[in-house]
């Protein structure tokens, strides 16, 4: 009963997760794409009341005319119904990271942890994975605070500190439990960005712009710094949110660089996207993230472990054997695995006719060492060649 209530609050923290995340990254897109496409407004009188820049859009029916007030109106009170754009960074993030405790805190044995990789224990795995998460937003506003108004070198070293941080977790945890690490930092930092600096000042210069002040630009500086960087990481951590489905990214042996190549093409896209709100598209910037996946996918295509005839017959029972030890605890009609009161996506590998049912599959995921989860039941690569040879000479 404890496996399924947690596989239900798996599904609808999961679902939760989805909703609020693509609210923040819609409203998060929106306002980006506002900002670069404002125009000076056509009226001279806008200008005197502090009109900075106006858009007008049209959309779902009706037209829309946008206007920016950097220092707020000239002349005429702040109205008191204000929309503030941060519940939906703050669900977002409060649903990943119980999506975090369900399936990689409370199921560290399975998901976090791999024993080939580094022998934790789960308090020990649970900590650092906590410890990464939580220094590396104060590395990053060091950062900040440190260089200031110095964006090329602050980027670069932005984007070594995450790799740098992605090579680390793949030192430490399993090859999964590492890509969501990564995405978990940047995530924080992001609601971070939201939560210590961007909100605030927002506060600060609504209640300096109503007590009739000019507003610090300072506000303005550091919540348009951090906003920017934000956006960039959207792209790179959208990916990483999908990518426990797709094992060929991360079950490579250099999988942390393959992540760093694939959130390189993410931010080579979102910059194209954010250049063209200001009407400046530069077609290169897309064609090569385009380049770089290609790159990654040539990298990472499945090399097959052909027969070269004089190998002996691998029979049925050899793999059917090496399955029963290594995969069927899982995939049974009634799982002994800790965890499991079902076997994974239905799957059942109890028969020999199961296993040929699922040849393609087993061929793959072994082989990929995706399976078994975490290698819990210690899957040699011995085995996996012998299940690759098998899978050959039967389908040549």
């Amino acid at each position: 009963m404890e496996t399924y209530l947690l596989d239900w609050a798996n599904l609808l923290v999961r679902w939760l997760h989805v909703i609020t995340g693509v609210a923040w990254i819609g409203a998060s897109f929106y306002f980006v794409m506002l900002d670069s496409s404002l125009r000076a407004p056509l009226r001279a009188g806008d200008e005197k009341r502090g009109v900075s820049g106006e858009l007008w859009a049209v959309h779902g029916g009706g037209v829309y005319h946008s206007q920016k007030y950097l220092a707020g109106p000239v002349g005429e009170p702040l109205s008191d119904d204000l929309h503030w754009s941060k519940w939906e960074a703050y669900s977002t993030w409060l649903s990943g990271m119980g999506l975090m405790a369900i399936i990689y805190w409370l199921g560290a044995n399975t998901y976090l942890i791999d024993r080939n990789v580094m022998d934790w224990s789960v308090l020990q795995a649970v900590t650092i994975s906590i410890f990464s998460i939580v220094i590396s937003w104060f590395i990053y506003d060091f950062l900040c605070r440190l260089l200031g108004e110095r964006e090329i070198l602050l980027g670069i070293l932005l984007f070594i500190y995450v790799m740098l941080c992605d090579w680390i977790l793949f030192q430490l945890f399993s090859a999964r439990a590492a890509y969501i690490h990564v995405g978990a930092i940047m995530g924080t930092i992001m609601v971070a960005n939201v939560f210590f600096h961007i909100i605030p000042g927002q506060k600060k210069m609504v209640q300096e712009i109503r007590a009739g002040q000019a507003p610090n630009p300072i506000y303005g500086v550091i919540g348009k710094q951090r906003s920017v960087h934000n956006t960039y990481f959207t792209l790179p951590v959208l990916i990483i949110m999908v990518s426990n489905h797709y094992p060929m990214t991360y079950s490579h042996e250099q999988g942390w660089l393959v992540l760093g190549f694939i959130m390189m093409a993410g931010v080579l896209i979102r910059q194209f996207f954010v250049m063209r709100h200001r009407h400046a598209a530069k077609w290169r910037l897309p064609l090569m993230g385009v380049v770089l996946i290609a790159v990654v996918i040539i990298w990472l295509r499945p090399v097959v472990q052909e027969s070269d005839g004089t190998s002996d017959k691998v029979s049925i029972s050899e793999v059917k054997n090496i399955i029963g030890s290594r995969c069927v605890s899982c995939h049974a009609e009634s799982p002994t695995q800790a965890g499991f009161v079902q076997p994974p996506k239905g799957i059942v590998l109890q028969s020999e006719s199961q296993i040929k049912q699922y040849a393609a599959m087993i061929n793959k995921t072994v082989g990929n060492k995706y399976m078994p989860m975490g290698n819990l039941t210690g899957m040699t690569d011995k085995e996996r060649q012998t299940i690759s040879l098998w899978f050959s000479q039967n389908n040549e």
